[in-house]
């Protein structure tokens, strides 16, 4: 199925409706009087204490309890469930049960954390009144998550943790790394987050721009390790999950840039790997894309655009939505995808977006012009192994195929990546046997 990019450039489409607050959250009626309204259970679905989880979490963080604090009383709630649910039954709002029962949890803690520290009596017996309840406390979670005082080397894993509801070692699995790294780096976020003074936890889509461009570095980071991860975690889908949630909520056209190009990459999800083997784009089976996907993704990035305000993600995905609508790779529209790469410069003087924007000179002006453009990223750059490879594939369309080798091999020495490592090292093979 063709997307015609004439729409994606289209001005006339509708700006997107700004979001509504959802349906009250139900107050939870006295256990004793719900006999009846229980389901009986042998067992508690996973994914239902998985979202009831993130839901209390939110709920605690927003009426002022500190992240540790939350996460433990939230802890205790879900093991009195499973203590009590498969005798009494289900409640009919399972999340609300928890919200209750965590309360109780995180005020006797602080009655006791109270006591012991020889505190008043009354300094820490309820938490301090937060705003009125969001339809959805885990939006406030995230931004949490997501605090500009937090690198993505603490946020990333963090958001992870408790908004994606992975566990410690999903996340390790899916970064490579040692679960006690991971749960270092949860544990010194938590503890940044405990020394901050974060009182003031209103309407987290009210946040300033620094704070929301730091929620859409950290979803975009998750999204960029699950697409090159091949058949880890999905990090990729619980990206997307985590920015249609925020897109829902925001107006923000630079939230509908990042969504529409995490649709329009994830499309092609099936055709990317071969047994196990990293495709390049312009050899992916074309037929093996998502092509309902590539139309949402092409429909939200057109409705971004039309305002008017151009953002990176926003750009990125234009040039997403251009190779994914060429039906070969003959048919790429090169030259709109460099006129998007000069805007994309010109809006974040990027090194990667001048070395992509490389890859387009050279199929534009020709290979030597592409070779051109990367000189003035060469000390930006150095070493960086995607540097080298985009320099072999430039000297290898020029005919150069000995300097191609030597390139190709020398981006495998330093990718870091094993299925981008195995690709360069057969796109050095084939250019020694050209």
């Amino acid at each position: 199925m063709s997307v015609p990019m004439a729409a994606v450039m289209s001005p006339g489409l509708s700006v997107l409706d700004p979001w509504g607050h959802g349906p009250h959250r139900p107050e939870l009626e006295p256990l004793e009087d719900r006999p009846a309204a229980r389901r009986v259970v042998t067992s508690i679905p996973e994914d239902l204490l998985r979202e009831a989880s993130r839901q209390v979490l939110g709920a605690l963080v927003r009426r002022g309890a500190d992240f540790a604090a939350a996460e433990d009383a939230m802890q205790e709630a879900l093991l009195e469930a499973t203590l009590k649910w498969p005798e009494s039954g289900l409640p009919r709002e399972p999340a609300a049960w928890l919200t209750t029962v965590a309360k109780r949890k995180l005020v006797d803690a602080q009655r006791s954390d109270a006591a012991r520290r020889h505190r008043e009596a009354n300094a820490a017996l309820e938490p301090a009144a937060g705003p009125t309840e969001q339809s959805d406390d885990t939006l406030l979670l995230l931004f949490l998550c997501c605090h500009p005082t937090l690198s993505p080397t603490l946020a990333v894993p963090l958001t992870l943790r408790a908004v994606g509801g992975l566990t410690t070692r999903e996340i390790a699995e899916a970064y490579l790394l040692p679960e006690a790294t991971i749960a270092q780096r949860i544990s010194r976020a938590k503890k940044t987050l405990a020394d901050l003074d974060l009182s003031d936890r209103g309407d987290p889509l009210g946040s300033s721009e620094p704070d929301k461009s730091q929620v859409l570095r950290v979803l975009y980071l998750i999204f960029n390790e699950g697409y090159t991860a091949g058949d880890r975690v999905d990090l990729a889908a619980e990206a997307i999950r985590l920015t249609r949630l925020l897109h829902a909520a925001s107006p923000d056209p630079e939230v509908a840039g990042l969504l529409a190009l995490m649709l329009l990459n994830h499309a092609r999800r099936n055709a990317r790997f071969d047994h196990g083997m990293l495709v390049p784009l312009d050899e992916q089976d074309r037929s093996r894309w998502d092509r309902a996907m590539i139309a949402e993704g092409v429909a939200i990035l057109q409705t971004a655009l039309a305002e008017g305000r151009h953002g990176e993600y926003q750009v990125q995905a234009a040039i997403a939505a251009l190779h994914d609508d060429a039906q070969s790779p003959e048919e790429t529209d090169w030259t709109q995808i460099l006129s998007w790469y000069d805007e994309l410069v010109a809006l974040t003087n990027n090194p990667l977006a001048v070395l992509s924007r490389a890859v387009a000179v050279g199929e534009v002006d020709g290979p030597l012009a592409g070779l051109r453009a990367l000189d003035r990223i060469e000390e930006r750059l150095t070493d960086y192994h995607r540097l080298h490879a985009v320099r072999a594939h430039l000297h290898e369309r020029a005919g150069n195929t000995k300097e191609a080798a030597e390139l190709f091999t020398k981006a495998a020495d330093s990718a870091t990546n094993s299925h981008e490592r195995v690709h360069l090292l057969k796109r050095a093979a084939a250019a020694r046997r050209s």
